[in-house]
């Protein structure tokens, strides 16, 4: 049926624009999780980076307990603000 309404090219570009959306929301509820769960007080966002900040040693505990959270030790995630205000309200 979507072969068509839509183009060839955007049939193509589905399946990679899902699995992108998939990824991107998979990353942000990990972030959400270090910023909302009730014992990581110590996490904190910050707003120019667009990143995650706490101690080292906060992150080593974390980390040991949460593998895919590592990623953002030292990489910001742009997306975080307007992806909040899309999927916060699911969580």
């Amino acid at each position: 049926m979507l072969e068509k309404v839509l183009p060839h090219s955007m049939m193509k570009a589905k399946p990679n624009l899902e699995s992108r959306i998939k990824t991107l929301k998979r990353d942000w509820a990990i972030i959400y999780d270090m910023l909302s769960g009730k014992d990581n007080s110590d996490f904190g966002w910050d707003e120019h980076g667009q990143m995650v900040v706490t101690k080292d040693a906060m992150w080593n505990s974390y980390i040991s307990s949460h593998k895919a959270a590592g990623q953002f030790r030292h990489h910001n995630f742009s997306y975080y603000d307007q992806l909040t205000s899309i999927y916060a309200k699911d969580r």
